[in-house]
């Protein structure tokens, strides 16, 4: 059985801008890449984690995530993934479309996203994304034998993160590369740091 590490610093941090943002498409489960500046979003990350030591980056299995963790790996630390990180499939079929294209041909469907407890065709429902954050938070926190990790996740899970874990509320916004450093002692959790992150009044 593996122990359990009573004390430990994980930064949670979102990938850089992508393609998708830029061409305004619904994302969750759509894996596209980071841009130009997406890159260079997390390079500057690097140089302000730098001095954080880092020994390992955990990263969600979608292709942006891979990339911002391969660009942060130039710390010194190994990249492993864990496919229960990666973001919510919540928009189904309409993942990839153009939100503009997505709204001439299913207004239905783009009206019923703006409660993330709805579930549409093909998607992930909101309680199965949430369990699989939660078991994959715990297992990160709890057997681990590095004293400070990061984990390259995206949107959806910091907010599970902030809401459902932490119960510290909504994000307001969550930048791109924006990342929060929590400590563990024993059982209690601790935010000691967050840039590019703002909780709704």
């Amino acid at each position: 059985m593996r122990a359990k590490n009573n004390f430990m610093k994980i930064i949670f941090i979102r990938h850089g801008e992508t393609t998708g943002d830029v061409e305004n498409r619904y994302g969750g489960d759509y894996d596209d890449h980071l841009t130009e500046m997406g890159r260079e979003e997390a390079e500057t990350l690097c140089k302000e984690l730098k001095d954080k030591g880092i020994e390992m980056v955990i990263s969600s299995p979608l292709v942006r995530a891979q990339e911002t963790a391969n660009i942060l790996a130039s710390l010194g630390a190994t990249v492993i993934t864990e496919k229960r990180i990666k973001e919510r499939n919540q928009y189904g079929i309409l993942t990839g479309k153009t939100k503009s294209e997505a709204l001439n041909d299913f207004p239905e469907l783009v009206e019923k996203l703006k409660d993330r407890f709805n579930t549409i065709e093909g998607a992930e429902s909101y309680e199965d994304f949430q369990v699989r954050i939660e078991e994959a938070f715990r297992d990160i926190f709890e057997y681990n034998q590095y004293s400070c990790v990061a984990v390259i996740w995206h949107g959806g899970p910091m907010r599970v993160l902030f809401r459902d874990i932490l119960k510290r509320g909504e994000l307001q916004e969550i930048g791109d590369c924006a990342w929060v450093e929590l400590e563990k002692n024993n059982d209690i959790y601790t935010i000691k740091e967050t840039k590019r992150l703002e909780l709704a009044n």
